[in-house]
């Protein structure tokens, strides 16, 4: 496909701007963790908690709690309402259609019956991460997704220093059944529709790896595809480690199946994942993005975490871009980092958490229709999220 160029921008930071934007971003650069911030009121951990015994109501929201070992329960008016112990540095999580999650840590992936609100398990990896411990590059699981029959979880596990792997677990053994190399830290995890194939969001390495989703089980006289990487990199890959012009979050397109990634909301990344090329759409932020997601009529969100440089850059926000490509840009007070939304669309919500410092310990509700916004504390630096 013909790519179509927007604004370009400068790959690699000044020195100054680099520190202005440091208290704003997370998961890019090569700075380490920095102090914590929490301006959003609120206690971080429940300050009620429901009898065991007691059902979670349906529409409850569920945050991985980066900033703990925790995952947290939140009513979407009152907050917080309960938490579980899942392990340190939560990061993704992905709910299946039975009611379990499953959340990305850093020392495996948790299960938590979410009906019940306790954890029945931890899976291992089966790859060496390192020391157990917090912050943007800490070793074990990010992105995480589940296949479309929910048999299959699929986890990119980031190796620090080195290339990630997507690990594959059988859901009802609760065990890795495969590994499969991707690039530097997989940020992200998706499923195409019919659950062929499992797309791994690679940051630092400024790509896709896309893989096949056979099972050893039942093909086991037929060789493995190899995966295949296919480079996404609008703004180029000068800086290399030190760009912050890299993939981050991505949606599968439900009309057509072609992969989302917005940048710098200035750029809508549209990848064909059968060619590997990829047109490139305008958008209209001007703020350095992060999660994403897309409802099943086509609606994209895109969270706007905060500029790069503060001179030329707008501040976060939350964009709501229709599937022609309209879109609103309604500002947010303070960093964020990733979205879900009701089922109604009607309520998005953003987690105000940040793999780097300046996040804060709560969620941003936003009305979709009147753009109005209001804040519930939730948790302990909140990243991964989603509607019960």
């Amino acid at each position: 496909m013909k790519r179509r160029a927007a604004a370009a921008r400068s790959v690699v930071l000044t020195a100054t701007s680099a520190v202005l934007a440091g208290a704003v971003l997370a998961g890019c650069g090569t700075g380490d963790d920095g102090p914590a911030s929490s301006t959003a009121p609120g206690p971080a951990r429940p300050a009620t908690t429901l009898p065991t015994t007691t059902k979670t109501p349906e529409g409850t929201l569920l945050v991985a709690d980066f900033g703990s070992d925790t995952v947290t329960f939140v009513d979407p008016d009152k907050g917080p309402i309960d938490s579980v112990q899942v392990g340190k540095a939560p990061y993704g999580l992905a709910v299946g259609e039975d009611g379990r999650a499953w959340v990305a840590t850093a020392e495996g992936v948790a299960v938590v019956d979410t009906a019940v609100r306790k954890r029945v398990d931890r899976i291992p990896y089966a790859t060496e991460t390192g020391p157990v411990t917090t912050g943007e590059y800490r070793g074990g699981g990010m992105g995480i997704a589940l296949a479309p029959d929910g048999r299959h979880v699929y986890v990119g596990v980031n190796v620090p220093d080195g290339n990630g792997v997507l690990e594959i677990i059988d859901a009802d053994e609760r065990e890795v059944t495969d590994t499969v190399p991707v690039g530097r830290r997989p940020f992200d995890v998706d499923v195409s529709k019919d659950g062929r194939e499992i797309y791994a969001t690679d940051h630092d390495s400024f790509d896709v790896t896309v893989v096949r989703a056979d099972s050893p089980k039942s093909k086991k006289s037929r060789p493995k595809s190899k995966p295949r990487r296919i480079e996404v990199a609008p703004y180029g890959t000068e800086g290399g480690l030190g760009s912050w012009l890299k993939p981050h979050y991505t949606a599968v397109r439900p009309a057509d199946g072609k992969l989302l990634l917005p940048f710098e909301g200035e750029k809508l990344v549209v990848l064909d994942l059968r060619t590997g090329e990829y047109d490139v759409e305008k958008m209209t932020a001007n703020t350095h993005q992060h999660g994403v997601t897309v409802t099943d009529d086509g609606t994209l969100y895109a969270v706007g975490t905060g500029p790069i440089d503060p001179d030329a850059d707008e501040g976060p926000s939350l964009t709501v871009r229709t599937k022609d490509g309209k879109e609103r840009v309604i500002p947010l007070d303070g960093p964020h980092e990733d979205v879900a939304v009701s089922e109604d669309g009607r309520t998005a919500y953003v987690t105000g958490g940040f793999t780097r410092d300046g996040y804060w310990n709560g969620i941003s509700v936003v009305d979709t229709a009147d753009g109005s916004v209001r804040r519930l504390p939730a948790g302990e630096r909140p990243l991964g999220i989603a509607v019960l």
